[in-house]
């Protein structure tokens, strides 16, 4: 493989974190490499440590020692403002919990990255209609998320994180407050969008159902890579 087919490279991620006296290691060396156009998968028993690794990779948190590249880019040699419009343009985010803001309806919400990025969002009115459309709520764009199902609401923030046409997309237990049936829906929504743009997924999830359909699988056990497991190789879909 050509070493541009990485999107993102971590070498020997370490964090660490003062609990009074002592220091707690919470990663202790991490090397991973993910592959454009990937679902990678990362699995492990709660406290392993993986939000913090996910927190790190999508530039939400700095790691206490090692590096992360991102296309050859290492973002944490940015200043603030560069990190924060680097993490715009280039990473999306799903997580547990929505984080939609209930005053805009779901139209307004999709369209929050670039009204933060300054950018005249008015002209990006048919990309975010368009988005909703693909998760399947164009007859819910003025909706609000009081009005919204979890499902739907979950569905929101999936588009609101494809709407700056990220290079990676970070989800962290995505389905974690799903029943069954939104959980496989929303999974197949991921391999769909996966499939049709060919964005990148880093997916924390206890989910063996979905975890059985990405590319590939790490464990993740104290801190450390336990294992991985190659599902379907990337390009064989």
């Amino acid at each position: 493989m050509k070493k541009n087919d990485y999107i993102l490279t971590a070498s020997k991620l370490i964090k660490e974190y003062q609990t009074g006296p002592e220091i707690l290691r919470v990663l202790k060396g991490i090397d991973l490499k993910v592959r454009r156009g990937e679902i990678l998968v990362v699995m492990g028993p709660s406290g392993a440590g993986k939000s913090t690794l996910l927190h790190i990779l999508g530039t939400l948190d700095h790691p206490t020692s090692g590096t992360v590249l991102i296309d050859g880019l290492n973002p944490f040699q940015f200043t603030e403002e560069e990190l924060a419009h680097f993490r715009n343009r280039n990473i999306g985010f799903v997580f547990q919990f929505h984080y939609l803001l209930p005053e805009f309806t779901a139209l307004e919400n999709v369209l929050m990255p670039r009204m933060i990025a300054g950018d005249d969002w008015k002209q990006d009115l048919d990309r975010a209609k368009n988005l909703l459309g693909e998760v399947g709520l164009a007859e819910r764009l003025n909706h609000r998320p009081s009005q919204l199902s979890g499902g739907e609401l979950q569905r929101v923030a999936v588009a609101r994180a494809l709407m700056n046409n990220p290079k990676l997309i970070f989800a962290d237990e995505p389905t974690g407050n799903l029943d069954t049936k939104n959980s496989d829906a929303l999974f197949d929504l991921i391999l769909k969008l996966n499939q049709k743009y060919g964005q990148t997924f880093v997916i924390v999830t206890h989910n063996e159902r979905f975890a059985g359909r990405a590319n590939r699988v790490i464990h993740l056990i104290d801190g450390t890579i336990e294992s991985e497991e190659i599902i379907n190789p990337v390009n064989s879909r």
